[in-house]
């Protein structure tokens, strides 16, 4: 078959693994200049590692990521550093990071808040029915079981800041099962940085004869004769007997406007929260203490949701001595920051930097870059499974695979690589029915 795939994503990348293995010959077709998805990175002249346009690392329990690594080989350039991550409490920051260091937390103090958080965690870290959780809210259910103190100091600032006063209240619990149930506190990158394992990847599949076509967003994909696709780009119009969509929902529905209306109409009522992150490369450490991730409640008045030192987790000499600060934010497409200039967003954040080092001063800052999108984070609406589109389109031969189809899991490489390998197996199952039923047999 000639097969499609559109967006250079890891998902993408990993379904025109296992399509082209299986004998089939695949056109990749990205947008931009480099493979990666939202995992792209950027690299200065006097680094020797990339750094992630948004902050991304892996979980040790990320076994299709590392099931997929493992496969081409590379498992011994997978590293796990050890992070310290820390809460805001009362103007001072504590490790939040394990079990000795959730004990130690003051802001539960010692009774019964404290083995009511440590119950509920365990209880959704062994629970396995995560069906039974997704008619209910956070919100309620956490307050139900976990008490109003523990939900507002622990679980509320988490999902206001995922996901604004607009969706925080709205979210269903089984979201919450799942990123308890599926993360850890190891956390994994690539040596040379994500950039270097998505270029690797890349040039794997072009020596298995994938075709990249970098810098070539694809504008339309309608229907064509004998059950075949016309995809357009502004090159040319090309044929395929397959297409595999891993983009957002909306760019899906603008691209495929001949799929069936309530198909379409369901793209279009999917949710989700988009992201602005500014990265910093300083003169000088923002935590002496080793601090890798700030998780700073948004009712701390903070102009941001999380601060991420990356030099706090890898060496900064990979960056030629630069120290790497994230500064980021989930928020509505709608926000001000979205349409500030790159000055304006850096004297905003780093306005506040002072509050967590009150020796920082704008001196430190060498270089800054602003990378904003409009689709970075899912919502998952009570009894959400039943809004997810089906992988395989009502359009003959047209599938979908993006990360607001992971759920109940949350967005990330290691589920956008699970949802791009189930797509291939159906889209090479799909196809040997076809098959069969023109040869008659």
């Amino acid at each position: 078959m000639q097969i499609a795939i559109i967006g250079a994503g890891v998902g993408g990348m990993a379904a025109a693994f296992d399509l082209v293995r299986a004998g089939h010959e695949v056109t990749i077709y990205e947008a931009s200049q480099q493979a990666g998805g939202l995992a792209t990175g950027f690299k200065e002249a006097h680094w020797d590692w990339s750094v992630e346009k948004f902050y991304h690392h892996w979980f040790a329990s990320d076994k299709h990521m590392l099931g997929l690594i493992d496969e081409l080989g590379w498992s011994e350039r997978v590293i796990f550093p050890r992070p310290y991550t820390v809460m805001y409490y009362e103007g001072k920051f504590y490790p939040f990071d394990s079990i000795p260091a959730a004990i130690l937390f003051p802001g539960l103090g010692w009774g019964i808040n404290k083995i009511r958080f440590g119950l509920v965690g365990l209880y959704l870290r062994l629970a396995n029915n995560w069906r039974a959780l997704e008619s209910v809210t956070v919100d309620a259910w956490m307050r139900k079981w976990a008490g109003d103190r523990v939900f507002e100091l622990m679980w509320e600032p988490l999902l206001v800041g995922k996901f604004s006063d607009r969706y925080s209240k709205q979210v269903n619990m089984a979201w919450m099962w799942a990123r308890l149930k599926s993360r850890t506190t190891r956390l994994g990158t690539f040596q040379g940085g994500f950039q270097a394992f998505n270029d690797l990847f890349a040039a794997r599949l072009q020596e298995l004869g994938v075709r990249i076509e970098f810098s070539t967003p694809v504008q339309t994909i309608t229907p064509a004769p004998e059950g075949k696709l016309q995809l357009t780009t502004a090159q040319n119009n090309q044929i395929y007997d397959q297409c595999l969509v891993t983009t957002s929902p909306a760019l899906m529905a603008r691209m495929a406007p001949d799929l069936p209306a309530e198909y379409l109409r369901g793209l279009l009522e999917l949710k989700s929260m988009g992201a602005v992150v500014m990265v910093l490369a300083l003169k000088h450490r923002l935590s002496d203490k080793g601090y890798y991730w700030y998780n700073i409640p948004k009712s701390a008045g903070f102009p941001f949701l999380a601060v991420v030192e990356h030099t706090n987790f890898l060496s900064p000499d990979y960056f030629g001595g630069d120290h790497i600060l994230y500064i980021g934010d989930y928020l509505n497409i709608d926000h001000p920051y979205f349409q500030m200039s790159a000055d304006e967003l850096e004297k905003t954040y780093t306005s506040a930097l002072s509050r967590i080092n009150p020796a920082f001063n704008q001196d430190w800052v060498r270089k800054s870059w602003v990378f904003r999108t409009n689709y970075a984070q899912p919502v998952p609406l009570v009894n959400h499974s039943k809004n997810i589109p089906a992988i395989a389109t009502p359009l003959s031969g047209l599938y979908f695979a993006s990360m607001s189809q992971v759920y109940p899991w949350d967005r990330g490489t290691n589920f956008a690589v699970e949802i791009g390998r189930k797509a291939a197996r159906l889209m090479l199952a799909d196809s040997t029915v076809k098959y069969a039923e023109q040869s008659g047999s």
